[in-house]
């Protein structure tokens, strides 16, 4: 049994579509975004079944909803995709972060151990190497609460970290096409600015292929290759 969190994300998304292809016992998809668990199904299986008791609507924020979740379904495997990450937002909003990347992943982490889940897989960014963000802090944090958990929990705990994904939600290439789009100007920050690229796809598949391989409290990093400079990229769109 299988839950992942975050599934109507495009992270989330894409972990569900690719776990389904090994035929979980149980796939249990929880988001507190029902339309976007609707959208998720229809992806799926073609049709959006509204008493599916695998969809689940939640909040990771809320710690008795979360116990009752896991205390129902017993996964054995956990993916904890569900985050707040677009950085200029963060900035602004530094407490809606901490609430949902560090107190949310608390309460997950505490409902696995809890549960008594096998594996359990934290999500995680590039940006926690070297935090100079809120999204980086906060993620830095969920990875120390995680590996916090390895030394005392049953079963094993780990983190990967992503890179910048072709074609997730928040990703610069979305902004440089709708930009393109619109008859520019596409805008880039600084022109030494580089980043990893790799498609949601590729990174999916690698976090499933880390949650098989990790070591209790080990914090995994997804070769990405080399990096990319962003204004080549904004010139070739």
């Amino acid at each position: 049994r299988v839950l992942v969190t975050g599934a109507g994300g495009s992270i989330g998304s894409e972990l569900c579509r690719q776990i389904k292809r090994y035929d979980p016992g149980q796939l249990i998809m929880l988001d507190r975004d029902e339309s976007a668990l609707h959208g998720l199904q229809l992806s799926m299986d073609g049709q959006a079944r509204v008493d599916d008791e695998c969809l689940v609507v939640a909040d990771i924020r809320d710690q008795d909803r979360l116990a009752e979740v896991f205390g129902a379904f017993r996964p054995d495997v956990v993916f904890h995709a569900a985050a707040l990450k677009h950085v200029p937002l963060l900035e602004l909003h530094p407490g809606e972060a901490l609430k949902t990347n560090v107190c949310g992943t608390r309460n997950v982490l505490e409902a696995a151990a809890a549960a008594g889940v096998d594996r359990f897989i934290n999500v995680s960014t590039d940006k926690a190497a070297d935090p100079v963000n809120v999204l980086g802090r906060s993620k830095l944090l969920a990875e120390c609460l995680t590996a916090g958990v390895a030394e005392s929990a049953d079963g094993t705990f780990v983190s990967v970290r992503f890179g910048n994904v072709l074609g997730s939600r928040g990703s610069v290439l979305t902004t440089f096409e709708h930009q393109v789009a619109n008859g520019g100007p596409v805008t880039v920050t600084h022109p030494d600015v580089t980043r990893f690229f790799m498609t949601v796809e590729e990174a999916v598949q690698l976090v499933i292929q880390a949650g098989a391989v990790g070591r209790d409290g080990d914090v995994l990093v997804l070769d990405m290759g080399e990096p990319v400079h962003i204004a080549e990229v904004a010139r070739r769109l």
